[in-house]
């Protein structure tokens, strides 16, 4: 079994998630939104897939470092292709990223997977069969009855809890909402959330970006009186002598780190600096499924829990393949949108709750995502 075509597929989908200026999603008026579906195809026929934002799978990546690599390979050795394709993002001036090597790795899993007969969590360890879920919210907005105080959180959060979800977490307001960031909106939120669901539903958050030492410390000493989970991504995690500093000042787990770049190798400096007590890792953002279970297993070495950043099937999978990770993170979430609607290019949600609160593994082969090839062959806008 060799590789011999590697595609991309560009098609278009009807979504009611908007992102603003900074990048945060939320709910709004149907748009055609865009992605890449990558397929790696080997010469029996075995094939594998992964969707990508079109940004990060382009022609120019494809041509200038995946085919280089991947064409005429064995599509089994995972780990010499994603090492060569790492070596090659030393020279790509930035167009080889990090989520490039994800969308790459993933779809190399899931024809594993597909061609094995076997659901990749299981091919990765398989520890369990599902996983409880804590509900992750959208961004804070202005929107009226939407996300726009700490009443408005404070109901949806019973709403979530009404649904099943066994934890919550979230995220509060952010540029260019004209008011944030404010550290008083952001206590206030999570105050008004822990009296609405009471003392047993966990909770986390994860605030502003960039806030400063002093700021940061101070909902973190909030958060410690309301008896949250941990706290995430509070400060810049480029300046990690800032998470180091922080944790020394606070008994509430700090959660890290999240968008810093560096896959597992900077996660083994956060570990050895202790600049935070559960480690982080996503599949999209560390480089792949390979990579985020390097992070998932360096951690439990230490004794750490290793949550996953994001929903999607592959963070699933790497959910329900290691031992310490607590929960799976599904979202996001906001009032107006319901996250249970399909989207037209699948054929059922890879990652369903039931109202016990746990997402069931799919025992398909791969990831397990039915993917309705029919739309977005009809929907297709390019061909790469």
């Amino acid at each position: 079994m060799k590789i011999d075509r590697i595609s991309g597929q560009v098609f278009t989908y009807p979504s009611r998630r908007n992102v603003d200026s900074a990048g945060h999603s939320h709910p709004g008026e149907i748009v055609q939104a865009k992605l890449v579906l990558l397929t790696i195809t080997c010469d029996d026929g075995s094939a594998g897939h992964s969707f990508a934002p079109c940004e990060v799978i382009r022609p120019h990546v494809l041509d200038g470092f995946v085919r280089k690599v991947l064409i005429g390979r064995d599509p089994l050795h995972r780990e010499a292709l994603w090492h060569e394709l790492e070596h090659w993002q030393r020279g790509s001036a930035g167009q080889l990223t990090d989520r490039a090597l994800a969308a790459v790795d993933t779809a190399l899993w899931d024809l594993a997977g597909r061609a094995l007969g076997q659901p990749v969590y299981k091919l990765l360890g398989g520890y369990r069969d599902k996983v409880p879920a804590y509900g992750s919210t959208m961004c804070g907005d202005e929107t009226p009855g939407g996300l726009a105080t700490p009443d408005d959180y404070a109901r949806f959060a019973l709403q979530l809890v009404e649904r099943g979800y066994r934890a919550i977490k979230l995220h509060t307001w952010m540029p260019p909402v004209s008011f944030a960031p404010d550290v008083d909106m952001d206590i206030r939120a999570c105050a008004a959330v822990r009296e609405a669901v009471g003392p047993d539903v966990p909770l986390m958050l994860d605030g502003y970006h960039s806030y400063s030492r002093t700021d940061a410390l101070r909902i973190g000493r909030a958060l410690q009186r309301l008896d949250f989970t941990w706290f995430e991504e509070m400060m810049n995690e480029q300046s990690m002598a800032s998470y180091v500093w922080l944790a020394s000042q606070l008994d509430i787990p700090i959660l890290g780190p999240e968008s810093l770049s560096g896959k597992h190798h900077s996660r083994a400096d956060w570990i050895q600096a202790g600049a935070s007590d559960i480690l982080r890792a996503g599949v999209t953002g560390v480089g792949g499924i390979s990579p985020a279970m390097k992070v998932a297993h360096m951690a439990e070495g230490f004794g750490m829990h290793c949550e996953v950043h994001g929903n999607g099937a592959a963070n699933l999978a790497v959910c329900a393949a290691v031992a310490n990770c607590r929960w799976y993170e599904r979202g996001l979430l906001h009032p107006f949108l319901d996250y249970d609607e399909v989207p037209a290019y699948l054929r059922r949600l890879p990652d369903p709750m039931d109202t016990q609160g746990y997402v069931q593994l799919s025992q398909a082969p791969g990831l397990g995502e039915d993917i309705h090839f029919e739309h977005i062959e009809a929907h297709t806008v390019a061909r790469f």
